[in-house]
């Protein structure tokens, strides 16, 4: 799984603490679970993902990254082949408008992880959730475009996909009207999300 380093005007995010919190939890024996952070810039987030990925050949593979002003923990449905800077630049200063991630590379990619489910789970643990049918045009659907397109061509029995996480309440202690969530809910959001993935590779076998 994946998370990003702090951007635009915060020193916070949780992705990166749900990386670092997730290795420390107990997992089932025959599941090893394997963290990177991402740069938050434009294409160099997705090289380095694919970079891991064809190294471990993963079963799953779950994106993770900040959505400040959402409410709720959000499965991602769709990526689009755009790259479009709304408010900051990335981490390296750029900030490419109406720019395709693949010139000639489909409009639209599906996640291949158990959406639905996952969101059922965790209303049931009593977490906020929903499916989000944009990820946006940022670093986010940068990354989950490019991790889609590459799995689809190389391991399309891979699953995989991107999950939006509300900010934490650690972030949003500078910033009271910032709609949070304490990083425990999170972290156990995460967990729920893990266990549904692997739920659904057994069911596959």
């Amino acid at each position: 799984m994946s998370g990003f380093e702090p951007f635009g005007d915060s020193s916070v995010n949780p992705t990166q603490e749900l990386l670092e919190q997730i290795v420390k939890e107990q997992m089932p024996k025959n599941i090893e679970i394997h963290t990177l952070l991402l740069p938050v810039c434009y294409d160099d987030c997705a090289i380095q993902l694919l970079q891991e990925v064809d190294r471990l050949k993963p079963d799953a593979v779950i994106a993770c990254g900040l959505a400040a002003g959402r409410t709720a923990i959000t499965p991602e449905r769709i990526a689009i082949n755009i790259k479009d800077t709304e408010s900051y630049a990335d981490n390296s200063g750029k900030s490419p408008q109406d720019e395709k991630i693949r010139a000639d590379g489909p409009d639209g990619l599906f996640a291949t992880l158990p959406i639905r489910t996952i969101v059922e789970r965790l209303r049931a643990a009593d977490l906020p959730a929903t499916i989000s049918n944009t990820a946006g045009t940022y670093i986010c659907n940068n990354t989950m475009y490019a991790l889609l397109d590459t799995l689809s061509g190389t391991h399309p029995q891979t699953l995989a996909g991107f999950v939006h996480f509300p900010a934490s309440t650690r972030l949003s202690a500078s910033k009271p009207s910032l709609p949070s969530l304490p990083q425990e809910a999170l972290l156990e959001g995460l967990k729920i999300i893990i266990e549904v993935t692997i739920e659904e590779l057994e069911a596959r076998k």
